[in-house]
């Protein structure tokens, strides 16, 4: 456990973040490995199908994570405030309510899969590899979320260290199993679903042993599972906020895939590159993101709020730093980062996703201060401007996918994001200002 309602913010921060960037590089890390060993051995048309359907899956797993890191700024926020009693409910909550919406979300995406597909108008020469790859991925969502679970928990007491280590095992074993599920057992795309399902069922497990040897005060009784009214609400209030921020984002994303689902195999296959490139760039964002929701949390339970003004103030430039050098990667090498994550050679498919990124990260500014404000703003009790943001974002991006997009191609994806951005970074920075916490002073 790690209390982070003491010492340099900023050296906490980095401190808790660099393990939450490690492992999200290495989960990033065996997703592109699934997407290379597709490309290499199934065809761009494998790899198109898998990218047709990666939206849904990134929308699916979105939402739940939200919903689990809103729970963790519950459980950060009692931990800080030194209220065991609250934290374990909170912690026992968790693990019910999480893995119940994983079974439902799991049922109801399996039943209306075909329509889904229909929706984000996959072609017909690529659906059968689609519904094959995404069936697999839904059938183990549960699986994902009981790691996600593990990991909530152990961030929200301070401890980013341990769910990177499982992140490590996870991505080693995955790149194993695929090789093994593609290349000797010939299960073609499910295979790549198969080794992402099995690998993350072995990390959640040793997680959840590793949870019940290191910290003995967490381990839960049957009280603990009794519904308490006060820390449910609290824990919905800011779950579903989170929840619902994520899924917005999503689901703009999600629009914006069938409009890009309609250009043909190579833009969606450029489009799909791209965006993984993209993930890579935002990853130091999201790691001190995710840091800064729990180190608001824990010091708002604490009644630290200089802290968490001084901690957003150098995280931003810390941030804009980050961005500069992402635009000089941007402008210098994206044709062989796009080489290198897609194995592809065809030139109209890399064309595409440089001038993608190369426009879009000339805006990354703005996604710094969104990233960054909303995930503090969710630690420190604002649910509702995170929401509103995201809100305005997902409208932002239907419009290009249904107004935009039909009439200016692929350029019209790639403006869309930077529009969005600076629409929906408003409301967040002037409620930023406006909270009363930025109004009050105490002992850092």
């Amino acid at each position: 456990m790690k209390n982070l309602t003491e010492g340099k913010p900023l050296k906490l921060i980095l401190q808790f973040a660099l393990p939450l960037f490690i492992g999200q590089l290495f989960q990033l890390f065996y997703s592109l490995v699934d997407t290379r060993i597709v490309g290499e051995t199934l065809g761009e048309s494998a790899l198109a199908a898998v990218g047709a359907t990666s939206t849904l899956s990134d929308l699916l797993m979105s939402l739940l994570i939200g919903i689990l890191n809103g729970f963790g700024i519950v459980i950060a926020t009692y931990f800080g405030a030194k209220n065991e009693i609250n934290m374990k409910k909170a912690i026992a909550s968790t693990i019910l309510f999480g893995t119940g919406m994983a079974v439902i979300i799991s049922i109801l995406g399996l039943i209306f899969l075909a329509p889904i597909l229909k929706f984000l108008n996959v072609s017909t020469d690529l659906l059968p590899n689609a519904n094959a790859y995404i069936s697999v991925i839904l059938t183990g969502l549960v699986i994902a979320t009981l790691y996600n679970v593990c990991a909530s928990i152990l961030r929200a007491i301070g401890d980013s260290f341990t769910p990177l280590l499982f992140l490590i095992l996870s991505a080693i074993l995955n790149i194993l199993l695929d090789y093994a599920f593609i290349l000797n057992l010939h299960l073609g795309v499910a295979g790549a679903a198969y080794a992402t399902v099995l690998s993350q069922a072995v990390s959640a497990v040793l997680c959840f042993l590793y949870m019940w040897k290191k910290y003995p005060n967490l381990h839960l009784c049957h009280d603990d599972f009794c519904i308490d009214r006060e820390v449910c609400n609290r824990m919905f209030a800011t779950g579903l906020s989170m929840a619902f921020m994520s899924a917005f984002v999503q689901f703009g994303t999600f629009a914006l895939q069938t409009s890009i689902n309609t250009f043909g195999t190579y833009i969606i296959v450029a489009h799909t590159a791209a965006r993984k490139a993209s993930s890579i760039f935002m990853m130091p964002w999201s790691a001190l993101g995710t840091t800064l929701a729990t180190f608001c949390g824990q010091n708002l339970g604490a009644g630290k709020y200089s802290r968490i003004k001084i901690a957003m103030r150098d995280t931003t430039l810390l941030g804009w730093a980050w961005s500069l050098f992402v635009i000089l990667l941007a402008n210098t090498i994206s044709p062989q980062i796009i080489q290198a994550i897609t194995a592809t050679t065809e030139t109209e498919i890399i064309e595409t996703a440089t001038l993608y990124l190369r426009v879009d990260t000339a805006f990354y500014f703005v996604p710094t201060v969104i990233c960054l404000f909303r995930n503090s703003m969710q630690g420190f009790g604002d649910s509702k401007t995170p929401v509103f943001s995201s809100a305005l974002e997902l409208i932002t991006k239907v419009l290009v996918a249904f107004l935009f997009a039909p009439v200016m191609g692929y350029w019209g994806i790639i403006i869309c994001e930077p529009i969005a951005w600076i629409i929906m970074v408003i409301p967040l920075v002037v409620n930023t200002l406006r909270n009363p916490i930025f109004k009050k002073n105490d002992i850092i």
